[in-house]
């Protein structure tokens, strides 16, 4: 009778929805007392698309996903490393903190069910995503207690830094214009032609709808491509042709052209501090992973 049932068990084991279930689980690492299976880099993989498809799409989202996969086992690995000195220091996150990026997620859109269906997408649920959060948190908190909380910059190597690299603390050339916001094509048309003859745009906001606003930018960094390409073009004065985006119309006029000019180390350091820290932390964390390595069983199995 047993020999019956074990035969039948490894017939059971050989069908091909098991061995689809074993592509997926597929054990693909072992990080010290626990292991990284196929589906859970697979999941790994969807999660950070869903991320970056808060900023990107279509093929630009697609070659920024495949260029991280490049390292997402080694990231996965160091990740499941962090979180187990994580837990090994007993670190904790409140569910009320992991609830309240849920909701912030949530409020990019529409509908529930559309973030749903999004998350369906990605082969994911919400307990998925509150997951991740969650190992996310930890994660930030391990590293803000054993790395970031240990970065000092001191006044003297802001000093120096500024001191051996004035050039790059060249504010570039800024415009400062007022952006006038249309609805229809033939409105913005006549309003332009106005401007250019003179009229007063006070004059004008009896006779035509439009919203004002005044902004500053600086060359080749703060503006979407079309306002740049129109508003560079301008001499002091001028006023653009409409330039449709978004189903508006906007008109652009040039109020003035600050020349670029060198900050000063009090202008700078703010910058050079954030740069300095970034350069430290990512110093000390490679140096802490390296010892968590150093200590732990790792090894990664051939496909």
């Amino acid at each position: 009778m047993k020999r019956i049932i074990s035969s039948t068990v490894l017939a059971m084991l050989l069908l091909c929805p098991v061995r689809f279930l074993y592509a997926q689980d597929k054990i693909i690492a072992v990080v010290n007392n626990e292991i990284i299976t196929q589906k859970e880099l697979n999941d790994f993989i969807n999660f950070i698309r869903m991320q970056y498809a808060s900023q990107l799409s279509g093929k630009e989202l697609e070659e920024k996903v495949s260029a991280a996969k490049q390292g997402l086992l080694q990231r996965l690995i160091e990740d499941r490393i962090i979180l187990q000195q994580a837990k090994n220091e007993k670190i904790s996150i409140e569910p009320a903190r992991v609830k309240a990026k849920i909701y912030e997620i949530k409020k990019r859109y529409a509908l529930e069910s559309d973030f749903e269906r999004d998350l369906a997408k990605q082969g994911l649920v919400q307990a998925d995503l509150e997951n991740k959060i969650r190992e996310q948190m930890l994660t930030y908190s391990i590293i803000e207690q054993k790395v970031r909380s240990k970065i000092i910059i001191r006044p003297e190597e802001v000093t120096d830094f500024y001191n051996q690299n004035k050039r790059k603390f060249v504010k570039p050339e800024e415009r400062i214009f007022t952006v006038i916001v249309l609805q229809d094509d033939s409105t913005a048309k006549a309003l332009s032609y106005n401007l250019r003859l003179g009229e007063k745009l006070g004059d004008l906001a009896t006779r035509y709808t439009f919203t004002v606003n005044q902004l500053s930018a600086l060359e080749g960094q703060d503006l979407r491509g079309e306002i740049e390409e129109a508003v560079f073009k301008l001499g002091i004065g001028e006023i653009s042709d409409p330039v449709k985006m978004d189903n508006q119309y906007y008109i652009f006029k040039l109020d003035d052209i600050v020349g670029s000019r060198q900050l000063n180390l009090t202008q700078a350091q703010d910058k050079i501090q954030s740069y300095l820290f970034d350069i430290k932390l990512q110093e000390g964390l490679a140096k802490w992973l390296d010892e968590l390595k150093k200590q732990s069983y790792i090894k990664i199995l051939d496909n």
